[in-house]
């Protein structure tokens, strides 16, 4: 029941995001991302399933992605509301990102390195999953810049800059608050959802 919502929940937004993108091109760029979890999860279902908590949070970020893609990240109208409001100088939607970028992926590695007992403590289990969310985070931001040298101008909305010169930096910081934000609050709810696996 919970899959067949998920996937509904999945495909849904989806299909929305891909309706009059505001470009095709960064949306596909944008939702890659999340279409590679999909056809991973679905590989892995039967012989590593996941706890409900990463499901949940995969399919979290996977909105997240996609919402990005359908407006880009720079131009979300809920985040253009709260530049407004709180007077700031960019849309941060893409903070947003970011920070889901830290803190999902602090979870899977947390629930791999757990299950497959790569490692032990909970202090270098904890070291492993943030330095694994920084390196994504770089190699993110690595791919990012490829592209925008491969596609000159038209990468713009991929980067969502906006402007700000610290905003590969920020990007990664924002990735280590997500991961060490995830790792202090989730760790002992998802250590009871890891105990069905042993």
């Amino acid at each position: 029941m919970m899959r067949n919502l998920w996937l509904v929940i999945f495909f849904a937004v989806l299909l929305w995001s891909v309706i009059e993108p505001k470009d095709l091109f960064t949306w596909f760029l944008e939702v890659f991302p999340a279409l590679i979890a999909l056809v991973v999860l679905a590989k892995t279902r039967h012989s590593f399933p996941l706890t409900p908590l990463l499901y949940q949070l995969i399919l979290l970020h996977a909105i997240i992605l996609m919402v990005g893609g359908h407006y880009t990240y720079a131009e979300v109208p809920l985040f253009d509301w709260f530049k407004e409001w709180f007077g700031a100088t960019r849309n941060n939607y893409d903070k947003l990102g970011h920070l889901a970028q830290g803190f999902v992926p602090a979870l899977v590695a947390r629930e791999l390195v757990i299950r497959k007992q790569i490692i032990r403590g909970r202090r270098w289990q904890h070291f492993f999953c943030v330095c694994t969310c920084l390196a994504i985070s770089a190699v993110y931001e690595l791919l990012e810049w490829g592209v925008a040298i491969a596609t000159g101008e038209g990468a713009e909305a991929f980067l969502g800059t906006q402007g700000y010169e610290w905003d590969t930096q920020s990007d990664m910081f924002y990735a280590l608050i997500g991961a060490v934000t995830a790792l202090l609050t989730l760790s002992r709810y998802h250590d009871r959802q890891l105990a069905q696996f042993k």
